[in-house]
Parts: C-alpha cells; structure tokens; sequence
C-alpha cells in the first residue's frame, strides 16, 4: 500500500508572505500619507475659505473656496480683510472687497455661510449686517 502525504506547510515560507504583505501594506499607507499631506500643503498656501456675511444681496450669506489673491488668508471674509487692511469695516470697503473677490476670484465651490469660519475671519469680532 502506497501512502501519499500531504505537503506540511512551510512555516518559514507563510511567515515570509505575511511579512512581505505587511511591508506592502505599509508602504501603500506611507504613500497615501504623503499624497495626503502634499495636498493639504497645496489646499492652504493656495486655496482661501471666502466668508460672505449675510447681507442684503445674500440674505443667507455663503461661503466661498476661492484660488488665493493678493492678501487673502486660509480663511477670512471681507469684514476681515477691511479690519487688517483699512483699520476697520465699513459698508464701502466691506462692498469693495467683495467686488474685487468677485472680479478676481477663481470659485473652485460654493458653499453654505459658516458663522464659524466668519469668527475666525475676523479674530471673533462680529460686524454690523
């Protein structure tokens, strides 16, 4: 009678995949990390986060993800670029800001008006509508 044996599993062998499976995993994970941060790297030196109060012309307010100009920051608004620019906000330099965002402004989205993000905009002070 002839016996056939089924082959034992190489233990050194199975161990090996699992490591080489895991130094894979971890480089895909080490990968999509620095894709990652690249992109964020990107989004803030070059993406503004635009808050529009609401105002007569935008009763419910918006806020815009616009390519950055000139003296914009990650965040901010009109009222807050007046503050820092003009040592103030008032309806005629709140009105140019926006015109000049407008003309200027590439929208890469538009999104609904965030009193979060205005605070930030303007250091937590709120601004007459």
């Amino acid at each position: 009678m002839v016996r056939i044996h089924s082959p034992r599993p190489n233990r050194i062998s199975e161990s090996f995949d699992t490591i080489w499976l895991q130094v894979r995993m971890s480089k895909r994970k080490t990968i999509l990390l620095v894709v990652l941060a690249a992109f964020i790297i990107i989004a803030y030196t070059q993406v503004t986060f635009f808050v529009i109060q609401p105002i007569g012309a935008v009763p419910e307010g918006r806020t815009l993800v616009i390519l950055r100009t000139g003296k914009l920051k990650f965040i901010d608004s009109a009222d807050g670029l007046c503050n820092r620019e003009a040592n103030g906000v008032s309806l005629l330099c709140r009105m140019a800001a926006l015109g000049a965002v407008a003309q200027n402004g590439t929208v890469l989205m538009r999104l609904p008006y965030s009193e979060t993000l205005y605070l930030i905009s303007t250091d937590g002070k709120t601004y007459e509508k």
